[in-house]
């Protein structure tokens, strides 16, 4: 084994550009392949990750007080159907007085009296203070935005009860209450429910939940169960972003899984395959035949265990800050512990790479194992003719200068190695080609109706905890913006709850009253609504309601109830979101004004002097400068980095590649040179090799990138239930096709162009030196 050793390290050492090269390759491929798995992990299922992590209720059920005792509920808790349960906890509902501080929680909210934030079910994540453990003391659930400051400060109760200071920040993924206080404050605040939170062995189907509650609270009063809500729904609700996210993320995670494997394999055996001569000369020196295979085998795995334990490394601490980036957004709190590299993901690299590299390099090496010395020295020096020889003949006779006509032929000479390079190069453009159409079809998503408007104007402004209403009136306001300099169209826009007639979903009515009702969103079906009694629903509202463009439905309100058409379908995820006219919105709620106004200005205005002028008219409101669109810039950014690392590796894979061509073929080189080939006919002559190969990798990958694109973006809008008009997703024009068909030339002469010049820097004399 000394030998064996002495040999192997004496093997690195000589050839010190392969060596390089291997573990470059085998560095950046780890990298990829732990951001690709790392992302085919984290998209498989961040809600469960973080639902399972905090110990989630499957269901939350309400009882009510005057039917049942929390003996009784203490009881349910303990049947043998349940898995898990935690409460009772009295639960409470509060209305903010009006024009009081609410850190954004909404007019109303629901409070729980809770000891502690831990527990069988439902474990809190107190992210910042403390848990409230005395009255007068009370924590919110909230994900993110908060000071320093608000710790401390006052959250208002109704009916002149004494305000509840705010001691901590805690985030509940499954959404039990607005804000918690200690069990001996919620009397105070008059609950009029008592909660429970179980979880059920099987939760896989809401029926099945159904079913196991009902088993569980069967031994109590009729109407002891007010309500319940399953966590399946949520789970909906708050993963719709990453379930967005999935699709494309899965396909680039196999793409890099692919490319990593291809170039590993390819670098591995391309390395044995260029040594045979020197297995040859070790035979010749009594080495054995297993001795032999242990020589190469080792001289790879040098290297290339070096480059997976830093590729490895390197890529969870790249892999942190890009799934953070991914997952940020509305849902980013939820998922913020869930999206880390896994340790499964570290095992399959630190074990799986270096493993790749073995098998690569068994098939060669076994193969060398059964050639005698003679043989091997003759197939590691002798020129190799075959197919390459032969077109190269028959391009001879063309017009193409000799260097191009000797380049198309070269990857014949190794027809192999070249199929695993142009699997490589194919995968590399079918990543640019997948890329860029999702880059253009989110592109145009993200314009969609940026030139609607450009500042949003609340009708509110909160300084030092309080809310400060405008100076002037509905319509004043409205007329004060309009006649700003620069404004051209204003439009007000007013939210109210209303419910769908025989549906116990809410829905949300925007009223819209100025010059763009349709605002920013996107038409994909019918009109925008012109008279009274009619209204545009988003896709997702359409299809989770069973309701047609053309139908009927009866929204209510209080005691007042209105039948709208719905004439047409505008692009929106939320399933809650109607818009209509304010004629409409007025007959239900005839008192609601705006909360917003949305300026669209004139060509050249500068939005930040405008808002300005804004808040110096009237100092109770809130100019806000529209901004860009997050998940836009989050899948377009994203994409292009994972792009980039793919192109990287599969110009890398070509790199080596032309290096071993160059090695392969030393004596053939020296041959044209020394007949008066110039150096940057070998040049070209290298790269076209190369380039042969990238064009091919074109035709195949292209059409493989747009098959990519026609499975892939489809299940990311179906994911969210948007409908896309056609326009956006129809990216592949010509220019963008033939644009795209460079890709592959671009990846194989990045590749190539470095070792093809110092292929053509090589003199007569070194090469007889090498032989």
């Amino acid at each position: 084994m000394r030998a064996v050793w002495r040999a192997a390290r004496a093997a690195v050492r000589r050839r010190r550009l392969q060596t390089l090269v291997i573990a470059l390759v085998t560095l950046t491929s780890t990298v990829a392949m732990v951001v690709a798995l790392g992302l085919v992990d984290a998209a498989s299922a961040p809600f469960d990750k973080a639902f399972g992590k905090q110990r989630g209720p499957h269901v939350v059920a309400a009882f009510d007080p005057a039917e049942v005792s929390d003996a009784q509920l203490a009881q349910v808790a303990r049947e043998s159907g349940v898995e898990a349960a935690a409460g009772p906890y009295a639960q409470a509902t509060v209305e903010f007085p009006d024009g009081s501080m609410n850190f954004g929680l909404g007019r109303e909210i629901t409070v729980v009296g809770r000891a502690d934030p831990e527990g069988p079910v439902d474990r809190l994540d107190l992210w910042a203070g403390r848990w409230a453990t005395r009255p007068g003391e009370v924590v919110l659930n909230r994900q993110s935005d908060w000071t320093s400051d608000d710790l401390g400060k006052r959250l208002p109760m109704p009916s002149g009860g004494p305000a509840l200071t705010v001691v901590g920040f805690a985030f509940d993924l499954s959404r039990t209450a607005d804000a918690w206080v200690a069990p001996e404050q919620i009397d105070a605040l008059h609950p009029t429910v008592t909660q429970m939170l179980f979880r059920f062995p099987d939760s896989s189907t809401d029926d099945r939940l159904r079913a196991q509650l009902g088993k569980a609270t069967e031994g109590l009063p009729a109407d002891a169960l007010t309500a319940s809500r399953s966590y399946l729904t949520l789970k909906h609700q708050v993963s719709s972003s990453a379930r967005a996210y999935t699709p494309y993320l899965m396909a680039f995670g196999i793409l890099g899984i692919a490319v990593a494997v291809l170039i590993i394999a390819n670098v591995v055996s391309g390395a044995v395959i260029s040594g045979f001569r020197h297995i040859g000369v070790l035979k010749a020196l009594g080495f054995t035949p297993g001795q032999v295979v242990a020589v190469y085998l080792t001289m790879i795995s040098v290297p290339a265990v070096l480059g997976c334990a830093l590729g490895t490394v390197l890529g969870n601490v790249l892999a942190r800050p890009f799934f953070e980036f991914v997952f940020m957004g509305p849902d980013a709190g939820v998922f913020h512990d869930s999206v880390s590299v896994s340790a499964w993901v570290n095992a399959v690299t630190l074990l799986g790479m270096p493993a790749v590299c073995l098998l690569a390099a068994l098939a060669p090496a076994v193969r060398a194992h059964r050639m005698s010395a003679a043989r091997a020295i003759s197939a590691g020096s002798a020129p190799r003719a075959g197919r390459a020889l032969g077109i190269q003949r028959r391009l001879a006779g063309s017009r193409l200068p000799r260097s191009v006509s000797l380049g198309v032929g070269l990857p014949f000479a190794r027809p192999g190695r070249s199929a695993l390079t142009l699997a490589a190069v194919v995968l590399g453009v079918t990543t640019v080609t997948f890329a860029t159409g999702l880059a253009t079809t989110m592109t145009r998503f993200g314009d969609a109706g940026r030139d609607a408007y450009q500042v949003t104007v609340y009708a509110s402004h909160v300084k030092d905890g309080k809310e400060i209403q405008p100076e002037h009136g509905d319509r004043e306001l409205h007329s004060l913006l309009a006649e700003l300099p620069g404004a051209s169209e204003v439009t007000g826009r007013a939210v109210v709850d209303v419910r769908l007639a025989g549906s116990a979903h809410p829905v949300i009515l925007e009223g819209r009253r100025g010059d763009r009702p349709q605002l920013e969103d996107v038409l994909t079906r019918g009109r925008w609504m012109r008279g009274d009694g009619e209204i545009v629903a988003g896709s997702a509202f359409l299809r989770q309601n069973g309701v047609r463009v053309g139908d009927r439905v009866s929204l209510e309100k209080g005691g007042r109830t209105e039948k709208v058409l719905v004439v047409g379908e505008f692009m929106q995820s939320n399933p809650r979101v109607v818009a209509a006219g304010w004629s409409t919105l007025t007959a239900l709620a005839p008192h609601e004004k705006p909360i917003s106004y949305h300026v669209r200005l004139r060509d050249g205005t500068d939005p930040a002097a405008y808002a300005r002028a804004a808040r110096a008219a009237d100092a109770g409101i809130t100019p806000d400068v529209r901004g860009s669109n997050a998940i836009t810039q989050t899948i377009i950014g994203s994409a292009s980095a994972l792009t980039l690392m793919l192109a990287v590796v599969a110009s890398l894979g070509v790199f080596h590649t032309v290096v071993l061509n160059t090695r392969d073929r030393r004596r053939d080189l020296g041959m044209l040179k020394s007949i008066g080939m110039t150096p940057r006919q070998v040049t070209v002559m290298t790269v076209t090799s190369m380039a042969v190969l990238g064009a091919i990798g074109s035709l195949l990958g292209i059409p493989l990138g747009v098959a990519g694109y026609d499975l892939v973006v489809p299940r990311m809008t179906a994911a969210v239930d948007i409908t896309l008009p056609a326009y956006m997703t129809d990216v592949w024009e010509a220019p963008a096709l033939a644009a795209l068909a460079l890709a592959g030339l671009v990846i194989a002469v990045l590749g190539a162009l470095v070792p093809a010049r110092r292929a053509g820097r090589l003199t007569v004399a070194e090469v007889l030196r090498s032989e």
